[in-house]
């Protein structure tokens, strides 16, 4: 089968395959059923393997026709993406991106940077979800995802946007009340605002010993447990108790003095990042490549995701 058999045949399967019959898929393509089954026929040959069990009724794929029909697709948007590549040399980027983000770092980081995307590219389009589920790319649709935590997905490409440090914090009318907490176990006295991932799992407490080992503090006696960190957030500048945060939640909140850091030498800050997350394909379409050179570019800029151990020195209570 020669190249051109081949994409006839590729083609042929994947429109049957949607379609889900060789007239449906024929009419799609401009063919006849017969020529379809013989493509088809002429395809598993040179595979080696069959792809459909067909009746005269209906069609269904084997296990290996789904692990083909899944590549296929890869290899015909590679072909539309290569098509797309000559087209953009001559025209903007254009067409619909849809991006999949949590909904505080959606409504604080990106939903402030979208105008000036929409502007540079006036051919874009932008869908966002707001979910703190991690969705699946692929599957749902989405052409970019913007995650954190520990990430790892080796069918993504994951370009880092940030480094996420967690960090305790309390408000300076809680501390004047409640005292300062010198060491980890001081804490116990206090009242802790704590934060339950949506799986269920309590985010710990870790906290670094001069020795360089690392403990946990027993975090079950918290006054308030959340699954927003931007709650959190919120409780502890209306003096609740204290919280730990990602640094980019409490950031403005520390320059304002609403804030001040706790135990800064010991507390652990995790080891969390912010990533940009985008299928693997042989080429990316021009309207998500500049989606994301240009998010990447203006996270780069943004001060509340790049604070350094100087200015966090300078926030301690």
């Amino acid at each position: 089968m020669d190249s051109s058999q081949r994409v006839r045949a590729i083609l042929s399967f994947v429109q049957a395959a949607d379609a889900g019959s060789f007239a449906a898929g024929a009419r799609a393509l401009g063919i006849s059923s017969a020529a379809v089954s013989k493509n088809i026929a002429g395809l598993e040959k040179a595979l080696g393997v069959r792809l459909m069990n067909r009746t005269t009724r209906s069609l269904k794929l084997t296990e290996e026709g789904e692990a083909f029909l899944r590549q296929a697709r890869v290899a015909l948007e590679a072909l539309d993406l290569a098509v797309d590549a000559v087209v953009s040399q001559r025209a903007a980027p254009s067409g619909r991106v849809r991006i999949s983000t949590s909904a505080g770092f959606g409504r604080e980081q990106l939903t402030p940077v979208l105008p000036g995307l929409l502007n540079t590219y006036p051919g874009l389009a932008v869908e966002v979800d707001f979910d703190d589920r991690v969705v699946d790319l692929v599957h749902d649709g989405y052409d970019i995802a913007l995650r954190g935590g520990r990430i790892a997905d080796s069918s993504l490409v994951s370009r880092t946007v940030c480094k996420f440090r967690m960090v305790l914090v309390a408000s300076l009318a809680y501390l004047e009340t409640h005292g300062i907490p010198k060491q980890p176990e001081d804490l116990l006295r206090h009242r802790m605002l704590n934060r339950r991932f949506l799986g269920g799992r309590i985010s710990p407490w870790n906290f670094v010993a001069e020795d360089g080992s690392i403990s946990t503090l027993n975090t079950e006696s918290a006054l308030i447990t959340m699954s927003s960190p931007e709650a959190l957030t919120e409780m502890a500048v209306a003096g609740v108790g204290v919280a730990e945060i990602g640094i980019h939640h409490a950031w403005k909140h520390l320059q304002s003095g609403a804030l001040r850091l706790l135990l800064l030498r010991s507390h652990h800050p995790g080891q969390f990042e912010m990533t940009l997350q985008y299928p693997h394909r042989a080429l990316v379409a021009p309207r998500v490549r500049v989606t994301v050179d240009y998010l990447l570019d203006s996270f780069a800029n943004m001060p509340e995701l790049h604070v350094s151990q100087s200015d966090l020195s300078a926030c301690e209570a």
